[in-house]
């Protein structure tokens, strides 16, 4: 049976590491004897240069019809940012992609190889520790969507206000989410809130607590988010799974993100209750270096592998981008935006060809 899947490249960067992705899938449907069809489709800037809106109605349809989303990067220069084309082009696209199919979980594994170690900020006696932590972040509630928001008075008295809000039924699915990832881990949760000043975040914490009873093999530790900033800097090891809420998953994914030494190496999956996801890695459009071919792809790649492994239980397929990323790397391959001394700097077609290559059947 064909798996069908809407592809979205994007803007920037978007289409030329979602090329390497699709080259190494292509692999994986040879060695496993599979099938996947693409439709292409339009999203941010490339979709208001034809359409005049940065979600258009067939992209919707083309992902409607599809069993899972590979979505590359939307986003435009930032001194361009008021332009039609690039203002809410990331929010329109991503956000309305997250609500029209419920896309709850999103789950972005922050992972220091050991090759990697000296690309880290990291101090470089907590670098060589290294560390492989899952953020899962609650994707369609919090302060993003609570209502009301808005802004009120004018002068001096001018104000503005969103509302943080959160149901038992949200906080109960995404906790599950997390413990049950932490039983095929190191069987630990870090809960992260904020419940010594909010009372949406008090709830949190106690709904997360019952919900730890259902896991007694799983150690569930509540801890404040300004805490977990400063412990992912100083012992990124001690975390296996965190779990936040929308706005400090957003923050906290994008910090494990920088420590493993580039945002160009961290994928991520959005995932819907019924198994649909949405896959895209978890750096920008990067347009300042879009068209000149030193992108780093992997993040895009490891991206598709988690699509195979969530939407098409396809864990051995999974496994092999894995290792032949892991591969690639301990063999010296790198891109500019993780060069180091004594390693090639290769560009985004190469990196994708020695991947794929790492496939074998």
């Amino acid at each position: 049976m064909k798996k069908n899947i809407a592809v979205l490249p994007g803007d920037g960067i978007g289409p030329e590491v979602m090329r390497e992705a699709l080259k190494v899938l292509a692999k994986i449907e040879k060695k496993y004897k599979t099938a996947f069809k693409y439709e292409h489709a339009l999203a941010g800037g490339a979709a208001w240069d034809k359409y005049g809106e940065h979600l258009p109605q067939k992209t919707l349809d083309i992902c409607r019809r599809s069993d899972a989303i590979l979505f590359g990067s939307v986003g435009g220069p930032v001194r361009e940012q008021q332009h039609p084309k690039w203002a809410g082009a990331e929010v329109n696209s991503l956000l309305g992609l997250r609500k029209t199919f419920n896309l709850y979980a999103n789950l972005r594994p922050a992972k220091l190889y050991p090759a990697l170690a000296s690309a880290s900020p990291l101090r470089e006696d907590t670098a060589k520790k290294g560390f492989d932590i899952l953020v899962v972040r609650e994707l369609t509630g919090g302060i993003y969507f609570g209502e009301p928001k808005g802004r009120c008075g004018e002068g001096e008295s001018e104000s503005a206000f969103d509302t943080m809000i959160y149901s038992r039924a949200e906080i109960r699915r995404i906790a599950h989410i997390a413990f049950r990832a932490a039983q095929s881990r190191r069987k630990k949760v870090t809960s992260v809130d904020k419940a010594n000043v909010l009372m949406t975040m008090v709830f949190w914490r106690e709904v997360v607590e019952e919900v730890a009873k259902e896991y007694p093999d799983v150690v569930c530790e509540p801890m404040y988010v300004d805490n977990a900033a400063q412990q992912l800097t100083l012992k990124p090891s001690q975390f296996d799974v965190m779990l936040c809420g929308n706005m400090f998953g957003d923050i906290l994914s994008d910090e494990a993100a920088a420590i493993t030494g580039s945002l160009g190496m961290l994928p991520s999956a959005s995932l819907a209750e019924n198994g649909f996801g949405m896959y895209e890695p978890g750096g920008g459009s990067a347009p300042d270096i879009a068209g000149k071919g030193i992108a780093n792809p992997i993040a895009q790649i490891m991206s598709a592998a988690m699509m195979l492994k969530y939407s098409f239980a396809m864990n051995e397929a999974y496994a092999d981008i894995a290792g032949a990323v892991e591969q690639v790397l301990n063999e010296g391959g790198r891109t500019a935006d993780i060069r180091q001394p004594g390693c090639k700097t290769i560009g985004t077609e190469e990196m994708g060809s020695l991947i794929a290559d790492k496939i074998i059947f």
